[in-house]
C-alpha cells in the first residue's frame, strides 16, 4: 500500500505499511482485514481455494462485513473493462455520497482513494493499493472519498457494488493530477476521458463537498 500525507508545506508521498486489524474468523472463510487510517478505506483479503481446475473465492458475505462495521444496502452493480493505461477518477457522489466495495475480476489495477471530509487529520491525502485478479482483494471506499484507479495489465475487469444509485445529478469528479493531492500514479501512458482530464482541483471544491470527520452518520 502506498499513500500521501501531509507534514508542513507541500503533500509529500510516504510508503507505510498498513495497519493490520487482523482477521474476521466468525464466518465459514478467514478474512483478513488492513485499515490505514481512522474510518478510512478497508482492504478486504478473502480466502482463495486453488486447485488445477482453478480457483473458487466468496467475495462478499454480508455478515463479514456487518462484523467489520459496515452496514450497507449494496443497490447497485458496475462493471468496466478497460485498457492498459486508462485512468477513470477521481470521482465521488455528492449527496449523502455513496460507498464502493472494489474488486478486480480480471488484469490488474492500482485503486486509489484520497480523503475529502472536511476537518480529518488526513483531509487530502491519498492511499494506492494493487488489485488484481491473483490477489483477488475486495477494497471498502467509504463515503467521504474520493475513488479513482489505473489499469496496470493489457486489459482489466473491475467490479464495485454500489451503497447508492448513481445520480447523474451527484456526480462529482477531482482533478487525478492535482498537485495539491500529489497522487503517484504508474508511470505508464495515461489514457483519460475529457471529464477526468478537466475536473476541478480539490481546493477549488472544497468548499461544496458535504462530507466532514469524523466519517458520515450513516456510513454507507
Amino acid at each position: 500500500m502506498r499513500n500521501g500525507f501531509r507534514s508542513g508545506g507541500p503533500w509529500r508521498p510516504s510508503q507505510t505499511r498498513t495497519r493490520s486489524l487482523g482477521r474476521v474468523s466468525s464466518t465459514p472463510h478467514t478474512v483478513e482485514v488492513s485499515r490505514e487510517r481512522v474510518g478510512g478505506p478497508l482492504l478486504i483479503q478473502s480466502h482463495i481455494r486453488r486447485d488445477s481446475r482453478g480457483f473458487f473465492q466468496e467475495t462478499y458475505r454480508k455478515s463479514t462485513l456487518e462484523d467489520l462495521g459496515i452496514h450497507c444496502d449494496w443497490v447497485q452493480t458496475n462493471h468496466s473493462r478497460s485498457e492498459r493505461g486508462v485512468l477513470r477518477g477521481l470521482h465521488f457522489q455528492a449527496g449523502e455520497g455513496q460507498a464502493k466495495l472494489v474488486w478486480c475480476a480480471r488484469g490488474s489495477i492500482s485503486d486509489v482513494t484520497v480523503d475529502i471530509r472536511r476537518g480529518s487529520p488526513t483531509y487530502g491525502s491519498w492511499e494506492m493499493h494493487d488489485l488484481d485478479d491473483e490477489n483477488g482483494a475486495l477494497l471498502y471506499v467509504p463515503v467521504g472519498f474520493a475513488h479513482g484507479f489505473c489499469v496496470t495489465s493489457e486489459v482489466a475487469d473491475v467490479m464495485y457494488a454500489c451503497s447508492a444509485y448513481y445520480d447523474p445529478s451527484l456526480e462529482r469528479r477531482i482533478a487525478y493530477d492535482d498537485p495539491g493531492i500529489g497522487v503517484e500514479w504508474p508511470s505508464i501512458p495515461h489514457l483519460v476521458s475529457d471529464l477526468d482530464a478537466n475536473a476541478p482541483r480539490l481546493a477549488d471544491v472544497a468548499d461544496e463537498i458535504p462530507f466532514s470527520f469524523p466519517e458520515p452518520a450513516a456510513r454507507r
